[in-house]
């Protein structure tokens, strides 16, 4: 279950990007994950949801999931296809030359706060 090493490492940096821009309350994070990338991203929400009550600035937030599509490459004939459908074979010339373009990442797109009110004289 490497989903809760990914959402502790997830919700340790919106915790720094909280601190860092003094922001007192985040409202969402939306994550790309791609739809090769192992996460199971049902098993990922609940994860966060168990996790972001360790911290006080995520307490509240809700997590947004953008789910990448998977592109192959062909290094033969410079064909990009759904890696899903099609696997490591090109569809198009059945070289074996192929690799991952995108669909196995996990990015954090976006995030939405409120900012801390100055006080001052």
């Amino acid at each position: 279950m490497h989903e809760l090493g990914i959402v502790t490492h997830t919700a340790k940096t919106i915790v720094d990007l909280a601190e860092e821009n003094h922001l007192k309350k985040i409202g969402s994070v939306t994550l790309e994950i791609g739809e090769v990338s192992g996460i199971m991203t049902e098993l990922f929400c609940d994860c966060w949801d168990y996790f972001k009550v360790r911290y006080p600035v995520i307490s509240e937030s809700e997590l947004k999931i953008e789910v990448l599509k998977a592109v192959t490459h062909c290094d033969d004939c410079s064909c990009e296809y759904e890696t899903v459908k099609y696997g490591r074979i090109c569809p198009k010339c059945g070289s074996e030359h192929t690799w991952l373009l995108t669909g196995n990442e996990c990015i954090i797109k976006e995030v939405e706060a409120e900012e801390e009110e100055e006080t001052g004289s």
